[in-house]
């Protein structure tokens, strides 16, 4: 019992003294990171920076739409390419150098085995352990297999004393192979292998950092930069100038993308500029400390010691080593600053030419709508003399309101067409455009434009007004109302003096199109019917006497209106231009029938006042049949008749 105890103590002992192994050797890999930025450290995500930025000359494909910026294009992307090799030149320089270097950094590139080296040395010892232990186990079962006795007891108290170790081994071996297996897996995951290689794997990410800058002429080449007579020759190269605003207006949206990301791009190149300088800011300290240390090293007078100038030798040797190995990586930043120093300016240009283009397009933009506001002036000038003119020389108030209406059509019809010709970049599709939609219009709205049309109809010379008794469709009635799609009437009933039934009725406008709906009203000028009466006499009657009679009783009652009958007649003649309208007076005509002679006398009548005069006429006719002789009637009927003259519309 005393062994498994110890046995469970050292354990735990040893859990905690790998624990705090890890943490410690965490907190100083820490420390070693943040104490040089020349270890390794900082080249990775030096990289990785640099290919973000080099990926904007993508963007910039994109933004070259121009030939001027075709030729910004160009010139960056030569800049580009010779700045991420000499990213990765520096990367190759550094790395070569660290694992030239015996401690430090090229320990700690070779792998995660050289940072928790104890800790694989421990999972060996478990291992070894719990392998010797089971060899230990299986001795004694054999040996327990042939004993007798008390020997036998003791060998299975043994055996089971072994087991338990072994349990306690395994355990002990399990937690020292799972701790190896994640440190291992976590280092992998962070970035496991040699920084070469890692440099290698970013490389083949970007074609152009696989061929070395020396090939390429980065060293003797200079790039050439645009001048500023180039930038302005650049700030004149503009594409053809748009024909209408909403082109303009796209363009200026566009114009102002691309400036955004010129300035994007502008930031990116100062953060790599940056950490180009951090980079190579220590390498510089080292090389001006070497320069002096080869300074001093010179200035040291000659010394008659073999030992003393060997090693001598020896020093200036690994100073001369140390230097060339510095100066490998210092030499690609510091022609990189120059570079980005170049782009930058490059750049520079490019968006201070794509500014003057923008600023260019919304002055262009503001004198268009400028002119646009102006014509738009002129026209509602021109329309607001129209209206004062309708309002000077228009007395008829229903002939203004038509004459208002037909103005407010036309204005908006104008204004539509200027703005649609000062937005659309071609006539061409202006019309093709104006053709479909008003193909759409008439199939959706065929009974809309019917109405409309149909309201021109009415209210043209022989057309309805308000106050007209009129008769659509069967339906009799006067007109309150006339819109540009709806007539409303007042129906009115009740024989020869109608009154209003209480009912509004509504008709579309597109009724006058409607060959079964017919629209009936009087002739403007007049306010009259024709009505008729037919008496029957006795076979025996003096027809001569008694149409004489009759004719002469009706005449009585219509001299009271004859003269209002004659201007009616005289202001037909006037709106139909025509001669020759007979004279309105009551009339009769004879018929023979199979029970008598037929009597029928027509006779005009006032609508006002038609009730009251056939009351007249009938009593009349009466007092006349009294007379002696008197006449003798079979039947008789009263019937109203449209006049002859009434207009069918």
């Amino acid at each position: 019992m005393r062994t498994r105890v110890k046995h469970v103590t050292d354990f735990i002992l040893l859990v905690g003294f790998l624990l705090s192994a890890a943490l410690a050797a965490f907190s100083q890999n820490n420390g070693l990171a943040s104490a040089s930025p020349t270890n390794g450290e900082e080249i990775i995500p030096f990289l990785n920076q640099t290919i973000v930025w080099y990926r904007q000359i993508t963007l910039q494909q994109q933004l070259a739409t121009e030939p001027s910026d075709v030729l910004f294009l160009n010139d960056n992307r030569q800049i580009a390419d010779q700045i991420v090799r000499l990213s990765f030149d520096f990367a190759r320089a550094r790395a070569q150098a660290l694992s030239s270097q015996p401690e430090g950094i090229s320990a700690q590139a070779s792998g995660p085995n050289s940072q928790y080296q104890r800790l694989a040395d421990a999972a060996t010892k478990a291992d070894q352990q719990v392998k010797s232990t089971q060899q230990e186990i299986d001795t004694q079962r054999q040996q327990l297999a042939t004993a007798t006795g008390k020997k036998r007891r003791t060998l299975e108290a043994l055996v089971e004393e072994t087991q338990s170790e072994l349990d306690l081994f395994q355990a002990r071996r399990d937690v020292l192979r799972s701790m190896l297996q994640f440190a291992t897996g976590a280092s992998g995951a962070a970035g496991g292998g040699t920084l070469s290689a890692r440099i290698d794997e970013l490389a083949r990410t970007v074609p152009i950092a696989s061929t070395n800058s020396k090939q390429n002429g980065a060293e003797n080449n200079p790039v050439p930069t645009n001048s500023s007579s180039g930038v302005a020759a650049a700030a004149r190269e503009r594409k053809e100038e748009p024909t209408g605003m909403l082109t303009l207006i796209e363009d200026i949206f566009a114009t102002r993308r691309k400036l955004r990301a010129l300035e994007d791009n502008l930031k990116l190149t100062d953060e790599l500029s940056q950490s180009s300088k951090d980079l190579r800011t220590p390498l510089l300290a080292k090389v001006r400390d070497l320069t002096q240390k080869g300074n001093a090293l010179a200035a040291q007078p000659d010394s008659q010691d073999p030992a003393t100038l060997l090693q001598q030798r020896k020093d200036m040797e690994s100073l001369t080593q140390e230097y060339k190995q510095l100066a490998a990586g210092v030499l690609p930043l510091g022609k990189q600053n120059i570079l980005l120093d170049l782009y930058e300016r490059s750049v520079t240009n490019w968006r201070n030419a794509v500014d003057s283009e923008y600023e260019t397009e919304v002055k262009g933009l503001v004198l268009r709508l400028a002119g646009l506001a102006v014509i738009l002036g002129v026209v509602l000038g021109v329309f607001e003399l129209w209206r004062r003119a309708i309002y000077r020389y228009i007395a008829e108030p229903r002939r203004r309101y038509q004459f208002l209406l037909l103005r407010r059509i036309v204005l908006w019809i104008v204004i539509a067409i200027v703005i649609a010709l000062a937005f659309a970049s071609e006539l061409s599709a202006v019309t093709t455009f104006a053709g479909l939609l008003t193909a759409g219009i008439a199939v959706a709205l065929q009974n809309v434009i019917l109405s409309v049309a149909g309201y021109f109809f009415l209210v043209g010379k022989y057309g309805v007004r308000i106050g007209d008794r009129v008769q659509v469709a069967g339906v009799t009635g006067d007109v309150v109302d006339i819109g540009l799609v709806r007539l409303h009437l007042m129906e009115v009933s009740g024989g020869p003096s109608p009154r209003p039934t209480g009912r509004v009725v509504v008709f579309s406008n597109a009724v006058v199109f409607q060959a079964n709906a017919g629209l009936f009203k009087q002739i403007p000028g007049t306010n009259f019917l024709w009505h008729e009466i037919t008496l029957t006499l006795g076979p025996e009657t003096d027809y001569r006497a008694a149409e004489k009679r009759l004719l002469e009783a009706v005449n009585h009652v219509f001299d009271e209106y004859r003269e209002k009958m004659e201007l009616q007649r005289r202001s037909m003649e006037r709106a139909l231009n025509t001669a020759g309208i007979r004279e309105f007076a009551p009339e009769s005509h004879l018929h023979i029938t199979a029970t008598g002679l037929e009597v029928v006398i027509r006779y005009p009548v006032e609508l006002s006042t038609a009730a009251e005069i056939d009351d007249r006429v009938t009593r009349a006719l009466i007092e006349n049949i009294g007379r002696e002789p008197r006449l003798r009637l079979l039947g008789s009927t009263i019937r109203t008749e449209e006049p002859e003259e009434v207009e069918k519309a």
